[in-house]
């Protein structure tokens, strides 16, 4: 019975010693296969960057963003228009945004670097000579609403108010006359851009000339 119970125990635990080394040698082949794949990976598909997440290797896609806009559902034709006029006057003023923001990150940096007092007077009345030999003749000829949104999209781009702007270059009492000046004709040199609610469709108008679409 012993004899006989030994070699049923032994007859049980041979296919079973077996498994576990075929499971074992397939273990160690994948293991070293995904080593392999890699120390040396293919020179098929695309390198990314991963994290860990929970432990687990994720990998890491940078997308490049876009704006998805839809269609304005214009009421009546008043709307239409005023969006139609928006658009060409974005289209008209917003360069020039564009330039006057670079130009005062510009001075901003310089004057950063200037010490004396009397040396920044002096480096601000040319930086307003500059401004005028450059713009004066062009900004002259825009219309009332081109200026309106012209200081709005100087803030947008600049981070700074015409207002601000004016006060830096020429001083708070100019800025303050301007300002008179410019409430008087319904303006206000002190006015921020607001990008979701005052100002959407400028801004709406901003994204097509950025994307080449208008």
């Amino acid at each position: 019975m012993k004899l006989g119970n030994a070699k049923y125990s032994v007859s049980l635990k041979t296919p079973v010693f077996c498994l576990i080394l075929l499971f074992s040698s397939l273990f160690m082949e994948a293991q070293t296969s995904e080593a392999y794949d890699i120390m040396n990976p293919p020179n098929h598909g695309v390198r990314l960057r991963a994290e860990l997440l929970n432990g687990d290797t994720v990998p890491v896609v940078d997308l490049c963003s876009i704006d998805i806009c839809t269609q304005f559902q214009f009421r009546t034709r008043e709307q239409y228009e005023l969006w139609t006029r928006t658009k060409y006057n974005v289209k008209i003023v917003y360069p020039y945004a564009i330039i006057a923001a670079a130009k005062l990150r510009e001075y901003d940096y310089a004057l950063q670097k200037i010490g004396d007092e009397r040396l920044k007077k002096a480096f601000i009345k040319v930086c307003e000579k500059d401004l005028r030999h450059e713009f004066e003749d062009e900004l002259k000829a825009l219309t009332v609403s081109q200026g309106k949104i012209l200081m709005k999209l100087i803030d947008r781009e600049a981070g700074k108010t015409t207002y601000e702007v004016v006060k830096q270059l020429r001083g708070g009492f100019q800025a303050t006359m301007w300002q008179t000046i410019a409430v008087i004709f319904g303006h206000d040199m002190k006015v921020r851009y607001d990008a979701k609610v005052e100002d959407i469709m400028v801004e709406r108008a901003v994204k097509l000339v950025e994307a080449g679409r208008f």
